[in-house]
């Protein structure tokens, strides 16, 4: 796999990220972003989309991916190379002290700055808490859906209540044979997927199980029925596939090997530049620490313009840097396209 060069990789594709990318590149810097999510958008896109966002400056409302959507239609002027579904994972000096990063997947990027933007971790999902699960994982128990064809004419179990259980059962019911465990039928969902779920339920087109899972049977990874529980009592579902759907989780992940000095679970940086407490190593959003921070995307918004501040310092460090404003300098109205 060949080795790719930048001038800053951005680990974190939430707001602060995609914002980071437009105040870099308004200084001639070029961006990757690395994000273990399938799209961009961090928390916003991935945990509620369509939630109103009220404190964004000039915006009375504005849902949480439509401000994805707008920061991304801002930002992709400066060309960003995104890598998703992989984790930044080894971080490591060359011998012209840049920054070689190798992600989960086994991309190798070499750039001058990093910039940690992941808002409170990577994103992974609640696993099943049973004994011998991972003989079955990414064989027929899947955390989240890559492929659903694989999943056509097949019994399929889904277990959760929540708004990724509900949304797979309306789509998988289509195209296979689908159940839904949950201890109770109250859902964590939109009002019209559950109203959808109802329907699907009234019509035999799905069935519902009260319960939790108990234990798993099959053989080789591939799965026979689901063992569930339910006031003491057990039962058994034929299944082929199994679908947890219990939410997400947030982790430090590998940054919290890096070596860089933690509060809390956080990252310590001055209120200056927002460097950490390695050089060239900078940190912006709700994954940072300082005295008297303010979790707000507003806050990373500021922390990023800082930032890339000096980042051009470690860029381009024989250059000065002349401040422009967006409003009245031709060069960024060039690069903006306006």
């Amino acid at each position: 796999m060949q080795i790719q060069k930048t001038d800053v990789v951005i680990i974190g594709a939430g707001p602060v990220g995609l914002f980071a990318v437009f105040e870099l590149g308004l200084l001639n810097m070029n961006t990757h972003l690395i994000d273990n999510l399938d799209k961009i958008g961090g928390q916003c896109s991935e945990l509620y989309p369509e939630k109103p966002i009220y404190d964004i400056p000039s915006r009375l409302k504005i849902s949480a991916q439509e401000l994805v959507d707008d920061l991304y239609n801002q930002c992709k002027a400066f060309n960003p190379t995104i890598h998703l579904k992989q984790q930044a994972e080894k971080l490591e000096r060359n011998k012209n002290n840049e920054w070689i990063i190798t992600t989960s997947t086994g991309e190798e990027i070499i750039a001058k700055c990093i910039v940690i933007a992941a808002g409170a971790g990577s994103f992974v999902p609640r696993k099943l808490p049973l004994k011998n699960i991972e003989k079955y994982e990414n064989i027929s128990v899947f955390y989240s859906v890559r492929d659903k064809k694989i999943f056509k004419n097949k019994n399929i179990l889904i277990a959760g209540g929540g708004d990724s259980a509900l949304d797979w059962a309306i789509e998988l019911s289509n195209i296979s044979n689908v159940s839904i465990v949950h201890r109770r039928k109250e859902f964590r969902a939109a009002p019209d997927s559950v109203k959808k779920i109802l329907e699907l339920e009234k019509n035999n087109k799905i069935k519902f199980y009260y319960g939790n899972i108990d234990s798993l049977s099959g053989q080789n990874g591939k799965l026979d029925k689901v063992t569930i529980i339910h006031e003491n009592k057990k039962f058994d579902i034929e299944s082929d596939y199994l679908l947890p759907f219990f939410g997400l989780k947030m982790e430090l992940g590998p940054i919290a090997n890096w070596n860089l000095k933690l509060k809390d679970n956080l990252i310590e940086v001055d209120t200056e530049k927002f460097e950490t407490s390695i050089p060239s190593i900078f940190s912006i959003g709700d994954i940072n620490w300082y005295p008297g921070k303010l979790k707000l995307i507003l806050s990373g918004f500021h922390e990023a313009a800082l930032m890339s501040r000096e980042c051009f310092k470690y860029c381009y460090p024989d250059k000065k840097l002349v401040f422009r404003y967006t409003t009245s300098s031709k060069e960024i109205h060039k690069k903006l396209g306006v």
